[in-house]
């Protein structure tokens, strides 16, 4: 069996958010062929409780802590160094000295890296198969946070930007592929890394339509008689917490006025403060941390993603899709996503726009409670297994 050396920036289970779904599927798919060894770091004390999961799936592993307020602190080292400051913040001595031992004991045939970060550890091995799966161009999204942000923020986020496009632009030059989560998001890439653009090409994300489904019957989370609004996602990431404030606070009252059966339901663990305060509105529910996201989503009347700020293909919408829902969502939350045909599916931009199409579909019934051509779509373009063997032959080709 051929080994591969496969790093992320975040051990790659539970698959519970975005980046860590796609990693998850990514090593599972991998383990079926190779014999994998992982270097991953650690950075949620509650995941220590995985290792033994992770572990089933690797060959050997180097797990480590990462503590935020340290990280924090050594990532100013790039402010001297000239560097994005993502790339100290992951640096570290013990995964250096693993993956230099590793790389000069086993057989490996390839690298595979999982964000931008962790490619440091592997720049000098010219000499092997390297392929980079970015996800998303991380570069582009701080420069979509700056636009959010006051000064002096505003002034660090494009400095993380403008560094981190420069970063992704080298390392796309020197590895083999470098891996997008979608069509959009590789053209992006490739314009503005022109040099390396015949080496970049797109993975898409997949779900997996057997657990998100709702054929199984599960509890009505949910009063009678409430027509449910639901948002799902994990609740200290920005751009999340961006889109319920917005919603909860400049969409949400309009519609409870014309409807006051309505509730808006943030279901997702950790809670930002703000977004805790979100409860203190009418009608509006955090629920924190869910044992099963499911019977929140086939229950609702419709799902919300109102990001306005994202970048690829967002699990949240292709899972809900799976379940059989409803959407509205602003453009960017389903840009990443190849319609081809005619999908449940609402496109709202400006506060007006999300009031009338929530109000319709809750009053109305203007989308269906239930949508069969969602989950069909899903289940035919959006497999896990379709998604995989592009890379599958990649490895195998090159």
């Amino acid at each position: 069996m051929k080994e591969i050396l496969f790093l992320a920036h975040r051990i790659p289970y539970p698959p519970n958010k975005g980046d860590k779904i796609r990693s998850f599927h990514l090593l599972k798919y991998l383990s079926a062929s190779y014999r994998v060894h992982l270097g991953a770091f650690v950075d949620d004390p509650n995941d220590w409780r995985y290792v033994s999961e992770v572990a089933k799936l690797c060959g050997e592993t180097c797990l480590l802590p990462l503590h935020s307020t340290r990280a924090q602190l050594r990532s100013l080292k790039g402010l001297v160094a000239g560097l994005p400051l993502t790339v100290p913040y992951y640096a570290d001595a013990r995964m250096r000295a693993w993956v230099g031992r590793v790389l000069g004991e086993r057989p490996i045939h390839a690298i595979l890296v999982f964000s931008s970060a962790m490619a440091q550890y592997v720049t000098e091995y010219e000499s092997l198969l390297r392929i980079i799966d970015f996800v998303d161009v991380d570069s582009d999204k701080w420069r979509q946070y700056a636009a959010h942000k006051p000064w002096p923020m505003n002034w660090v986020y494009r400095r993380e930007a403008d560094y981190l496009l420069r970063y992704e632009r080298d390392i796309a030059s020197a590895f083999d592929r470098s891996v997008f989560v979608s069509e959009n998001e590789a053209n992006l890439f490739k314009a503005l890394a022109p040099e390396a653009k015949d080496r970049i090409l797109s993975i898409e994300n997949g779900v997996d339509t057997a657990y998100f489904s709702d054929v199984k019957d599960h509890a009505n989370p949910y009063s009678p008689g409430e027509a449910a609004v639901v948002f799902t996602g994990v609740m200290d990431y920005w751009a999340n917490v961006d889109a319920v404030t917005w919603f909860a606070r400049d969409i949400f009252p309009a519609i409870r006025r014309r409807t006051d059966t309505a509730r808006f339901y943030i279901v997702g663990a950790r809670p930002a403060n703000t977004v805790r305060d979100l409860a203190r509105i009418e009608g509006v529910t955090v629920t924190g941390a869910v044992d099963d996201v499911r019977p929140f989503l086939k229950h609702a009347h419709c799902v919300v993603t109102p990001l306005r700020i994202a970048r690829g293909i967002q699990n949240k919408v292709l899972e809900a899709m799976a379940m059989g829902k409803s959407i509205v969502s602003t453009r960017a939350a389903v840009g990443g996503i190849e319609v081809q045909k005619p999908l449940d599916l609402l496109v709202a931009e400006s506060s007006g726009e999300w009031v009338e199409l929530v109000s319709r579909i809750l009053l109305d019934g203007l989308l269906p409670f239930k949508s069969e051509r969602n989950r069909e779509f899903v289940v035919q373009r959006y497999g896990w297994e379709n998604s995989f063997r592009r890379l599958g032959a990649l490895l195998n080709r090159i």
